[in-house]
């Protein structure tokens, strides 16, 4: 593996605390919202590789658009929980971006995360994004800048 290869980060980590208006009437997570927080994730995930959401439609006319949801429930989050969400690009194609995604209860202070402790792991997803004309909501290969960006940044496969 090259040194450029060795910068490639594998994974994009973002935290995330749980509030209140995340929980249902049991006081743990409702299962849409972690959806909303892998959403969030890979807006950060391209907002830090100098990409945001409206610049992508005003300046390069395209938006991503959830086209798969593959998800895993295994344990709950629940109020005030500290949580990481991981988010890795497992393939990276002409129109689409297909990422990896787990999220796990922050470890104990003074411990690592640990992303192969299934005991912390809360939720997975295999996530499917599709490149879209942001004016005809028509299928659109991703921008060279933007697949450019990405594959100096991230090690994209699985």
């Amino acid at each position: 593996m090259s040194s450029e290869e060795n910068k490639k980060l594998k994974e994009f980590y973002w935290p995330v605390r749980v509030y209140y208006e995340d929980t249902d009437s049991g006081g743990v997570v409702y299962y849409a919202n972690y959806l909303k927080f892998m959403e969030r994730a890979r807006t950060e995930l391209l907002r830090s590789i100098g990409y945001q959401q409206d610049q992508l439609q005003q300046e390069l006319g395209v938006i991503f658009a959830v086209h798969s949801a593959n998800i895993q429930y295994k344990k709950p989050a629940r109020f005030n929980d500290e949580l990481n969400v991981i988010t890795s690009i497992t393939l990276l194609g002409k129109a689409s971006i297909c990422f990896q995604q787990s999220i796990y209860l922050k470890s104990t202070p003074g411990t690592e995360l640990s992303t192969t402790n299934p005991v912390d792991l809360l939720s997975k997803a295999e996530i499917k994004i599709a490149c879209l004309n942001a004016k005809k909501f028509t299928p659109q290969s991703i921008p060279a800048s933007i697949t450019k960006k990405i594959n100096k940044e991230f090690y994209c496969g699985s």
